[in-house]
């Protein structure tokens, strides 16, 4: 892309679509955006260069702070049916084979929490049930339509699509995963290490007679290791080995272990990296997900640190669409770009050290927002402002979680009488201080716990 024929005119800002924003990738970031915008009807199009939906497992991992949020947009149901917990690992070397323990855990869920475990989704069935979510909203994506080139000033975003369209948006964000054209336009970089040099292949195959009880994994197979993990819904497995097998698979597969693969549904190659970029927002265009941060596979963050960076972003975008203040975007990078480095940090340590044990480390749901600006009021208990809000049981016998449900700010009212305002995306604004009607432009629902 080439930004500078692009300058926007008089008569163009005199016609932009303003409160709209244009989403550029249709990943689960784009996609988580695109519904929390839609429920909260706020003006958008969503937008993807790839023809057709995502076929593969890649990220298949969903972390118990995703769950969350999926529970709120109102998915939760579909997706909890679509997956399973993380098989046991079940380690083979010549005639010998031993069972090992999972990435997963298996607790059982409390008040506080209820969805306490890794959940197994393939990637393009996550995708599909926030396609038909976003449908539910009439909502929908655009496929075969990429971003060309765009400009913006302070009145919004011109953008020209590979239809011939121009768009004109008030906001403008980059979903376009890791080889963001949207990040190449704004000049800003993915600054990071290579972690490994070696190209790693991932893909779908079908196994004829394989156990679907394990993940099953090979250390020893010729040209390096080689997994075979059973997916839920569906008769395949994903398979990692090394790249060189890419030309290859059933023949390598065999070799290694012995039986036969029926069909590769889809496969690829990816190089271990931790990379992002310096800054999330350059004036009316944002980044979010791999566009912004690019995380190796270890741990299953990447996913998930999208997910929750559209999360962070949809009402904040809403309110500001709606008459907020556009200071409130800056909070966007103040807050997601430091989870970012530290959940990065954290792949990069399992990585290299490649340990089974996960659990907490990568839950996701110890992560905060203390040092927001939008983090005011006392400390209660455990509860810090910035905090995620625990679930809980009501007097009613109705979760927390589902009063909280919704698009906007919550009041939670403790027995002791301590006062908890709930941001829209579940993490707290404020403990104690003055009874608050309404936050980010809408009116704060009223809940007694």
């Amino acid at each position: 892309m080439d930004s500078q024929g692009l300058e926007l005119t008089a008569p163009f800002r005199e016609n932009l679509n303003r409160g709209g924003v244009l989403i550029v990738g249709a990943g689960p970031t784009g996609l988580t955006l695109a519904v929390d915008l839609a429920r909260r009807s706020v003006p958008f199009r969503l937008i993807e260069a790839a023809p057709r939906a995502f076929a593969g497992s890649r990220g298949k991992g969903l972390q118990p702070r995703t769950l969350e949020v999926f529970d709120d947009l109102g998915v939760i149901d579909v997706v909890m049916a679509s997956g399973a917990f993380y098989p046991r690992m079940r380690i083979h070397a010549g005639p010998f084979s031993l069972s090992a323990g999972s990435l997963g855990t298996s607790k059982a869920a409390t008040e506080e929490v209820p969805y306490p475990n890794l959940w197994m989704v393939p990637q393009n069935r996550t995708e599909e049930i926030l396609r038909e979510r976003l449908q539910e909203l009439s909502g929908r994506v655009e496929f075969g339509v990429a971003l060309v080139d765009f400009a913006q000033d302070d009145g919004g975003v011109r953008a020209e699509l590979s239809n011939g369209e121009m768009v004109y948006a008030e906001y403008l964000v980059g979903c376009d995963g890791a080889r963001s054209g949207v990040r190449k336009t704004l000049g800003l970089e993915l600054v990071g290490e290579t972690l490994s040099d070696k190209l790693t292949l991932v893909g779908d195959v079908g196994v004829e007679g394989l156990d679907r009880g394990y993940w099953h994994v090979w250390p020893f197979a010729k040209g390096g290791p080689l997994g075979l993990c059973a997916l839920p819904g569906a008769e395949l497995f994903q398979l990692t080995a090394a790249a060189a097998v890419e030309t290859r698979i059933a023949e390598a597969v065999k070799e290694a272990t012995g039986f036969r693969v029926s069909h590769v549904a889809w496969s690829s190659t990816y190089r271990a990296q931790v990379r992002m970029v310096g800054r999330y927002r350059v004036g009316r265009v944002l980044l979010a997900g791999d566009a912004a941060h690019v995380h190796p596979p270890a741990g299953g963050q990447g996913l998930n640190t999208g997910v929750q960076d559209a999360y962070n972003l949809g009402w904040k975008l809403a309110r500001v669409l709606r008459g907020g203040p556009q200071e409130l975007l800056d909070s966007y990078e103040q807050e997601r770009l430091p989870i970012a480095a530290a959940v990065l940090e954290l792949s990069k340590r399992l990585l290299q050290t490649r340990s089974l044990k996960r659990g907490d480390l990568t839950n996701q749901l110890g992560l905060n927002y203390r040092a927001s600006p939008l983090s005011t009021g006392t400390v209660s208990g455990t509860l810090h402002p910035g905090d995620r809000m625990p679930d809980a049981r009501l007097d009613d016998g109705s979760r927390l979680f589902d009063r909280m449900r919704g698009p906007q700010a919550t009041a939670v009212v403790m027995r002791n009488g301590t006062r908890i305002l709930v941001r829209p995306d579940g993490y707290i604004a404020s403990i104690g201080g003055a009874e608050v009607e309404e936050y980010a432009g809408e009116a704060t629902r009223l809940v007694y716990a």
